[in-house]
């Protein structure tokens, strides 16, 4: 199981995608000794994995700090970052405080389509530089991609630069409308690009030797099944079922693109929504409508939840992006 904890809205880019909206720093985001309360009670509840996202979480002062404590509860600590401010320095203060490892977003083997995307001249590089110092202070990373249609003819290419650069793996984020994503939702890959693409994935882990995941894709679970591609992944969508995110202020939702407010930390502890809350152990019966409902994947796969809340305004509604669902006779 693993969770992730938005740790600040601030940002020092502005990504067009960003499902948070970040930039400024949120009011009454959790100070540092709410995130130790927050992190005593994801442990409590069983998780074992902990990503420190954002935001940037570089742009927290005490991000170390939390990233030691998260450690010493046995939790395993990991950060997703725009890498961007991850100097030689940070990358052996990341590794000393016991993150695990480190998530990096780039976009395109184009420098100056990265960093159109993500609005800030240099992020590219930045990225980039931020990769090579993980990688001097032995602290392994791996590439974040989110995929839209005017990249998703770069995958391979981007594959090949995560392996040359050292990374574990190559993690490919199939986009969802939520925050600032909402702006550019015709940009988005559709049913038979999804296909397309998850196929020409399946086929490129078999020709590296870094991990190749598909993530809000969770049809790759099938694809994988069908082109008898070996994967460790038990299930695609984690959605409140292995899965949850927390943001700035300490709100729990199923995940980052289902914007489904369950409660907050201040209020309740985290462990307590977890177990509890009616949408999470809804979300746990896997008692899909329409072709989700029906699929023998269904177990495996599980059908984006955000995507067919955006779509159908229904979490349990059928993935909308999905070409199995809709054949007879299977």
């Amino acid at each position: 199981m693993l969770v992730s904890w938005n740790t600040t809205n601030a940002c020092n880019l502005y990504c067009k995608h960003c499902y948070r909206d970040s930039g400024a720093r949120a009011e009454e985001e959790l100070d540092t000794s709410g995130g130790k309360k927050l992190i005593n009670e994801i442990a409590r509840a069983g998780f074992k994995i902990m990503i420190f996202s954002g935001g940037e979480p570089l742009m927290r002062d005490d991000i170390y700090e939390l990233i030691r404590y998260a450690a010493g509860t046995g939790l395993r600590p990991v950060l997703g970052s725009n890498g961007t401010l991850i100097t030689p320095e940070a990358a052996a203060r990341l590794k000393d405080a016991g993150a695990m490892a480190v998530g990096i977003s780039l976009d395109s083997t184009d420098p100056a389509r990265h960093d159109e995307f993500r609005a800030s001249a240099g992020a590219w590089q930045g990225a980039v530089d931020g990769m090579r110092s993980c990688r001097e202070a032995g602290l392994p990373f791996q590439v974040h991609t989110t995929v839209l249609e005017w990249n998703s003819g770069e995958i391979e290419d981007l594959t090949d630069l995560s392996v040359s650069l050292g990374a574990r793996g190559h993690h490919i984020f199939f986009m969802v409308p939520t925050g600032r994503a909402v702006n550019i939702e015709t940009e988005t890959l559709r049913a038979e690009q999804y296909e397309q693409l998850l196929q020409r994935i399946m086929i490129k882990q078999s020709q590296v030797d870094i991990e190749l995941k598909p993530t809000c894709a969770p049809q790759f679970m099938r694809i994988a099944r069908q082109m008898g591609v070996d994967m460790r992944f038990s299930r695609g969508c984690l959605a409140g079922t292995a899965y949850c995110i927390i943001s700035p202020r300490g709100d729990v939702q199923p995940c980052a693109y289902l914007n489904i407010p369950l409660g907050n930390v201040r209020q309740v502890p985290f462990d307590d929504i977890w177990r509890n809350n009616e949408v999470l152990q809804k979300l746990r019966t896997m008692e899909y409508s329409g072709g989700c409902g029906t699929c023998q994947y269904k177990k495996i796969c599980g059908g984006c939840r955000a995507r067919a809340y955006y779509y159908h305004g229904d979490y349990m509604a059928e993935e909308p992006w999905c070409l199995y669902h809709g054949r007879k006779g299977y």
